[in-house]
């Protein structure tokens, strides 16, 4: 009897040994685990603070647009342009767009990321209906694809954004007159 309770005792110490959730046999797999989980909870919640800014601007709520951008943001646009630097002048600028095409929207979104970048692609369009920085409305419409591209700080806050399509693209759609 006592050579049973030994071996039943020594196979109950190996099962836990091989025990796949015993720490001393996973080698820090629950860690790692852990890490991958915590870094695309990270990812989801960039990925949605991304989109939640995309549409809100393109509903023209520019306080929902900008509340999680840093006050030192830099905005590059297609880099055609110098880059636009703080998030109030940011907003000035965007104001000013707005303002041009009143029905601007996008719409059709996908979301991708990948580390502490999110792309958010999407169907734009909009009528040049008022002046835009001395040019004058054409009343003619634009619609093409974009990808805005955003890098968020480890706090979860947008520090710098970019776009795919060029402004001049934009322009030339609607007939604009550029000034020279």
């Amino acid at each position: 009897m006592k050579k049973l309770l030994v071996l039943v005792g020594f196979a109950v110490f190996l099962s836990s040994c091989t025990n796949s959730n015993s720490p001393m046999m996973n080698n820090g797999k629950d860690s790692v685990a852990a890490a991958y989980a915590a870094k695309d909870s990270v990812l989801e919640k960039n990925k949605a603070t991304a989109l939640a800014s995309v549409q809100a601007f393109s509903s023209g709520k520019l306080d929902e647009a900008f509340k999680d951008v840093t006050p030192d943001a830099v905005d590059y646009g297609d880099g055609g342009m110098a880059p636009i630097k703080g998030r109030d002048t940011i907003i000035s600028m965007v104001k000013g767009f707005l303002s041009a095409f009143p029905d601007y929207k996008g719409e059709n979104f996908m979301v991708v990321g990948d580390g502490n970048h999110v792309a958010v692609f999407g169907d734009y369009s909009g009528t040049f209906k008022n002046p835009l920085m001395g040019i004058k409305p054409t009343g003619k419409s634009f619609k093409y694809r974009d990808v805005d591209l955003f890098t968020f700080n480890d706090a979860g806050k947008i520090t710098e954004h970019r776009s795919v399509q060029s402004g001049k693209t934009m322009m030339n759609m609607v007939g604009a007159k550029m000034p020279k």
